[in-house]
């Protein structure tokens, strides 16, 4: 079929007016069929011309024409496409969370097809792509962390490339990037995370936080959960599922998937809670939005910026204008008192935090205790035989 543009119409849709690009595809029996793709809505693109803009940021053309779009050698458009469909289309071999396409897709959109959609693959060049990965750093300011992603993707695209011979070569293999994040957890005391729980008034919030605190679940985790998955005679609670995207979707790796502790304190308020939540049953959210009648569970955005933050900034803890904090927080926090103060065994801590490289819960989890450090130099100094010498 030779190179279609297809044409845009406003279609009436229940979530509002849609823009729609119809193209034609020709079947086995050789009629040519009209199909067609959501672009957006209309309220969001309020000209045709807005509307084409967002079918070339979205790569439709490339979808809607296949390699046909760009005879000869394959353009990065069209072999980035090509990567969707085969990492992240239904024939996938690894399939892929919910959460993960999203991410995935926007940044080969927004930052790899913007940039080198329109040059040809097999031309492009390991130092331009460097010098590009750069000057995201300094002058859009990406951290290097979001940049080794990128690289990893646009590695993975060629890869894709190569093993169906689209392209014979992968430019990104001598390219370099740096990977350590600059990003350090705020880490709070039990003092403070007490200081917090006393501020939250309403049942719900203060169980959140207590249960959120005590075990490190993940705020996907903590807010999948049933009243069916609290163990109250194994003294435990199942981790199956986190929710993501208004649904259900797997865990976030394979070790994520089991069960947490849940001492008698903690079991005693869950069951305070249980008792006083309207929505009891073994099906219903442990943790439920009131406002929807529980059929969601509660919007942790929406709880931190309104309810944790607040609490959090009222209890001393120092938070800078737009300083990431929420109940992530928690989950580090509780690994690094284990840590250092609790002296519990490191592989303990990994199995509550469910990680599957014990380098994750000490290097990135654990953060190092100033007091701590500080009698382990006092020791030291004892040793030497100095150790009672004070400063005045």
């Amino acid at each position: 079929m030779p190179y279609q543009r297809g044409s845009l119409k406003a279609v009436p849709r229940k979530g509002g007016d849609t823009w729609v690009l119809r193209y034609r595809v020709n079947t086995a029996e050789g009629k040519r069929v009209e199909h067609g793709i959501s672009v957006g809505l209309l309220r969001d693109f309020p000209t045709e011309k807005s509307a084409w803009k967002e079918v070339d940021r979205l790569g439709l053309l490339v979808r809607i024409n296949g390699d046909e779009a760009f005879p000869g050698r394959i353009r990065f458009d069209a072999l980035a496409e090509f990567y969707l469909k085969a990492d992240y289309g239904e024939d996938a071999i690894r399939p892929k969370s919910v959460n993960t396409i999203p991410i995935v897709e926007h940044y080969v959109r927004d930052y790899l097809m913007a940039r080198w959609g329109n040059e040809l693959a097999g031309d492009m060049k390991p130092l331009d792509i460097q010098k590009w990965f750069k000057s995201l750093h300094i002058q859009q300011g990406l951290a290097w962390p979001t940049i080794s992603k990128l690289r990893g993707i646009m590695n993975r695209i060629f890869v894709v490339g190569l093993l169906h011979e689209k392209v014979d070569k992968n430019p990104v293999e001598l390219v370099e990037t740096r990977s350590k994040s600059t990003y350090k957890a705020i880490v709070i005391t039990p003092k403070q995370t007490l200081d917090i729980l006393n501020q939250l008034t309403n049942p719900l919030h203060f169980t959140l936080v207590l249960t959120c605190a005590a075990t490190a679940l993940r705020s996907s985790e903590i807010l999948s959960l049933r009243w069916s998955d609290v163990l109250w005679e194994e003294g435990q609670i199942r981790i199956s599922k986190r929710w993501a995207k208004g649904e259900d979707g797997d865990t976030k790796t394979e070790s994520s998937n089991g069960h947490v502790p849940m001492h008698p304190v903690l079991a005693g308020h869950l069951k305070d809670w249980h008792t006083i939540t309207p929505h009891g049953g073994d099906t219903d959210f442990v943790f439920p939005s009131l406002r929807t009648f529980g059929k969601v569970p509660l919007s942790s955005s929406i709880f931190v910026q309104d309810h944790l933050r607040p609490a959090a900034i009222s209890s001393g803890v120092m938070l800078a204008k737009g300083q990431r904090f929420g109940l992530h927080n928690l989950r580090h926090s509780l690994s690094t008192w284990l840590v250092n103060q609790g002296r519990v065994a490191p592989k303990t801590v990994q199995g509550m935090l469910r990680h599957s490289d014990i380098r994750t819960t000490l290097n990135l989890y654990t953060q190092d205790d100033r007091d701590e450090k500080q009698a382990a130099q006092g020791a030291f100094l004892s040793a030497v035989g100095l150790g009672s010498r004070v400063v005045q």
